[in-house]
């Protein structure tokens, strides 16, 4: 038995505050846990893009035939179907009335004619007014203009085929009455046909005039061959314009050769594909997305992560083009996005090592189709 109590509880109050003060120390050399990574290097590569549009084929040229007399359809041989050369009289209107309005000013145009050239004669010798000759000059110039008017008219009334094709629309009947600009009815040239497709701003500027494409045409897939659907076609026109609230321009392609079984109407796959171009590229879950734009996480010489906003192109694949903002050969963070922040320590992980758990979020960026 200890003879000083007061010595005891001395000594207990001094083990206790030993204890409390050293757990702080022990607290503050605890290891904290190493955040993991995994990276890729950007490389440049040398690719193309292949995207496919769908479009409707249509002829290159339809011509809608109008009448530009009125009158009783005399004449009307040809049906949907049916070819026409240049040249060819596909309609032809009731003449009779024009054609008596025109002798006529035949007629009117032969006696200013005759008038003209007596009142001529008469001035020589002095026995005709200069009004006079004026006055029958002028009846001379209506009446050859008349003339001409109705011969126009006339000429109207035999309606020609202005190009080779084939009938694709019959809208009147021989017998019926037309009014002036009637449609009766279109031409329709298909030695070639085109379609036109959307294409986003993003890829139109990476194609040209006279590129090859390919198409497939599912009307044509046979049982037997079924390759003869798959046809070639080229670029034949860009616009040069884009839509402002879809920022896609039109492409035309046509097709020709056109291989029997085609028609106008048809749905065709088109494959659109670049030439190869370096372009520098990255796993596409690389990239990240925030208010302040697109970035990714670099890794340092110091392991250490930093944030490098990037300028993305084309999603190609599972990779993505970068057009800025980060140069080949650079470490480019892949997984380990979580709690990862600008200037954090890390520690890379080979992408053949054991498998490790990095809990990453959902990449939230959409991909950039062109």
């Amino acid at each position: 038995m200890l003879r000083n109590p007061l010595l005891l509880i001395s000594a207990v109050f001094f083990c206790i505050m030993l204890s409390a003060c050293s757990e702080p120390e022990a607290n503050q050399t605890k290891k904290k846990p190493e955040h993991l990574v995994q990276t890729v290097s950007a490389l440049n590569a040398s690719t193309s893009i292949e995207r496919e549009r769908t479009g409707t084929l249509r002829a290159h040229q339809d011509i809608h035939i109008y009448s530009q007399e009125e009158g009783r359809i005399t004449f009307l041989p040809f049906y949907e179907g049916d070819q026409v050369k240049a040249g060819d009289v596909v309609a032809r209107l009731d003449d009779r009335l024009l054609h008596a309005q025109f002798k006529r000013a035949q007629a009117l145009r032969s006696k200013a004619e005759k008038d003209l050239k007596r009142i001529r004669g008469l001035a020589k010798r002095k026995l005709a007014a200069e009004v006079e000759l004026t006055r029958v000059e002028t009846e001379l110039a209506v009446a050859q203009a008349d003339e001409q008017l109705l011969a126009t008219r006339l000429d109207y009334t035999q309606i020609k085929a202005p190009i080779d094709g084939v009938i694709s629309e019959r809208l009147t009947e021989q017998g019926n009455i037309v009014e002036r600009y009637n449609h009766l009815l279109t031409i329709s040239d298909q030695s070639s046909l085109i379609t036109e497709l959307n294409v986003s701003a993003l890829l139109i500027n990476k194609l040209h005039l006279g590129d090859d494409v390919s198409m497939t045409i599912d009307a044509l897939a046979g049982i037997q061959d079924p390759e003869a659907s798959t046809v070639k076609g080229k670029i034949t026109r860009i616009y040069p314009t884009l839509d402002p609230v879809t920022r896609t321009g039109i492409v035309e392609i046509a097709l020709s050769p056109v291989p029997q079984g085609a028609m106008p109407g048809q749905l065709a796959r088109v494959k659109l594909k670049t030439q190869e171009a370096i372009r520098l590229l990255i796993p596409f879950s690389a990239l990240r997305r925030s208010s302040k734009g697109e970035y990714v996480y670099i890794i340092g010489e110091d392991n250490r992560a930093h944030i490098r906003f990037v300028v993305s192109g084309l999603k190609i694949g599972e990779q993505i083009e970068i057009l800025g903002g980060i140069e080949e050969g650079e470490r480019v963070v892949t997984r380990g996005y979580t709690n990862l922040h600008n200037d954090t320590q890390v520690r890379v992980i080979d992408g053949d090592s054991a498998p490790v758990e990095f809990n990453d979020h959902a990449n939230s960026v959409a991909p950039h189709e062109g």
